[in-house]
Order: structure tokens, then sequence, then C-alpha cells
């Protein structure tokens, strides 16, 4: 288990959430040998510092591999898979259906056609 280092780090009870949507190791090819909370951490300083890739701090794996796996988990939808289900769980905790049934656009940002 990694220990959180950084205010961006999941906690475990944050983890055990993501955990599932993870791969399975491959059958095929060379075992996985990257601890992917690690590599979500390092996602996770990235997104929240605003920092660029090559100024990752050495406690996180390598930047290629934390790119790696960012760029493979947004083309295989694992980032939306993520965020549906954990919107679906917020939303029934609070008392609401898991999907909205209603949704409001604002004209003064919304493009029309020009007259």
């Amino acid at each position: 288990m990694v220990k959180a280092i950084y205010p961006s780090d999941l906690l475990k009870k944050q983890w055990e959430l993501i955990d599932p949507f993870m791969p399975d190791p491959e059958h095929f090819g060379r075992p996985i040998e990257v601890d992917f909370h690690n590599v979500v951490n390092a996602i996770m300083y990235v997104t929240r510092t605003g920092c660029q890739w090559r100024y990752l701090p050495k406690s996180y794996p390598p930047k290629s591999t934390v790119h790696g796996y960012f760029m493979k988990w947004q083309e295989d939808g694992t980032w939306d898979r993520i965020h549906d289900t954990l919107f679906a769980k917020v939303r029934v905790k609070a008392g609401r259906k898991a999907a909205p049934t209603a949704g409001i656009i604002d004209s003064q940002t919304s493009k029309t056609t020009e007259q």
C-alpha cells in the first residue's frame, strides 16, 4: 500500500473506490510491475498542481509510465467509467436518482445561429 505523501494522494478509502477499474494483469507479455495506486496518485498530483509531466517528483513512477497509463485510460474510457460510477454514487448518497432527469443551459454562454 502506498503511503500518502502529498495532499493530492488518494486515501485508502478513496483508492478502494477506484481500484476495481484498474486493469487486470495481462496473461501475455511482461507482467505489470507498477503499483497502480502510485500511478493514480502521480496523475492526481499533475492534475491538482498543474505541473508538467517532466517535473513529477521522484517518489512517483517515471513520467513516461504515468503519462502512458493516463493516455491509455483516457483512450479506453477508464476515466469516463470511474467518473460516471462515482457521479452516480454521490447522487444516490444525496438522496437523488443516479442519473439527472433535467438539465439547464445558460443562454448567455450557449452559441446560437448568427443573426
